[in-house]
């Protein structure tokens, strides 16, 4: 039951983190970095305290007196992630919220199981696997395979990428994909996919935050099990890191492009605009909202950010073909996209089964 409610909590989440820019798709007459620095302030600033201060009772205590290394290298990893996400919104702004966030999420999959374990091969941990243990055991190896599948995948996916800028040269179709743009767009989702894994790596730093808060809970609640929402805690210095990042970017972007008139233009829908912004930020934050309360339930770190990743990565692509975005192409082209799709979800389900063997 407990592994059933936290495939739930993931389904939850998923469904939110692939669903969060559509709608970004209603805002009128402002630049993206009108909206994304208006939407992140809401997922970076206003949403993860309000979480917090409702679900863990003094959880500023509990930052204050961290150590400063551990406050200071969670937040570094949140601005490293913050780059990943500013370069996702993008990747999905120039690919699409199908094949961008397919290629984004797959890298982010393969670099998350990778990267740690190549660090504690060089600094080892107790509890923590390092890349001569993947090599060397059976559930390493699965996990290796599916990184070697999800790779293929990515291909697929650019191929299809290519595919479609082709189809749409050739038949003059625009529409939704006037901003379609296959060189520039890979280019900020490889950027991103590998970025964006540094928020697990952010969990993993402070993670001495959520034990405590998960240690509070339990000794007021005992024999009720983990408390589901922890890492609330340890989200708050995370996104703090994100939205450093987010915000002297697109600062940067309104200066240069003129565009701090957006946000008082009365010509264009103000309210709406802030609305659905609004809208748009808060429902990204509820990704990772549902994501604690999904590892609460699994207790293994790995094996969630996998489940994570798959169930973003179909409600993404459902969007994406409810939106359209593969309207105008040819039948071998939406083929090969859903093909690539396919085996990065494949690829999804062999690195959790090798997670699972190891557990």
């Amino acid at each position: 039951m407990q592994a059933l409610l936290g495939v739930i909590f993931h389904f939850i989440g998923g469904f939110a983190s692939g669903s969060f820019y559509i709608p970004y798709k209603k805002v009128k007459g402002w630049a993206w970095e009108t909206y994304w620095i208006v939407g992140g302030l809401f997922s970076w600033l206003i949403v993860p305290p309000l979480a917090a201060y409702l679900t863990i009772p003094g959880y500023t205590d509990i930052i204050a007196h961290t150590d400063g290394g551990i406050l200071f290298l969670t937040y570094f990893f949140g601005v490293l992630w913050g780059i990943g996400g500013l370069t996702y919104g993008l990747g999905v702004r120039y690919l699409g919220v199908s094949l961008g966030s397919s290629i984004i999420l797959g890298l982010c999959s393969v670099f998350g199981a990778l990267i740690p374990s190549v660090y504690y091969l060089f600094e080892p941990k107790e509890g923590k696997d390092s890349i001569k243990d993947l090599i060397t055991s059976s559930w390493g190896q699965m996990v290796l395979l599916g990184l070697l599948v999800c790779v293929i995948g990515i291909i697929i996916c650019g191929k299809a990428g290519a595919m479609k800028d082709n189809d749409l040269k050739k038949s003059g179709v625009v529409g939704d994909n006037a901003e379609f743009k296959i060189g520039l767009g890979l280019t900020v989702s490889i950027i991103s996919g590998i970025l964006s894994a540094c928020f697990a790596f952010g969990i993993d730093a402070g993670k001495v935050m959520a034990e405590e808060a998960n240690d509070i809970w339990k000794a007021a609640n005992p024999g009720q099990g983990e408390f589901l929402f922890q890492n609330n805690v340890t989200y708050i210095v995370i996104l703090l890191g994100g939205l450093t990042t987010n915000f002297i970017w697109c600062m940067m972007l309104n200066a240069r492009n003129k565009t701090f008139s957006n946000y008082t233009d009365k010509s264009t829908p103000l309210l709406s605009n802030y609305i659905f912004s609004a809208i748009a930020g808060t429902t990204w934050f509820l990704q990772f909202f549902f994501y604690g309360m999904g590892e609460s339930k699994l207790g293994n770190g790995p094996s969630s950010w996998i489940l994570h990743m798959a169930f973003i990565i179909l409600i993404a692509n459902t969007w994406g073909l409810v939106l359209n975005e593969w309207k105008g192409v040819t039948k071998k082209t939406l083929t090969t996209i859903v093909s690539g799709i396919l085996v990065i979800i494949l690829s999804v389900l062999i690195v959790g089964y090798g997670n699972y063997l190891h557990e």
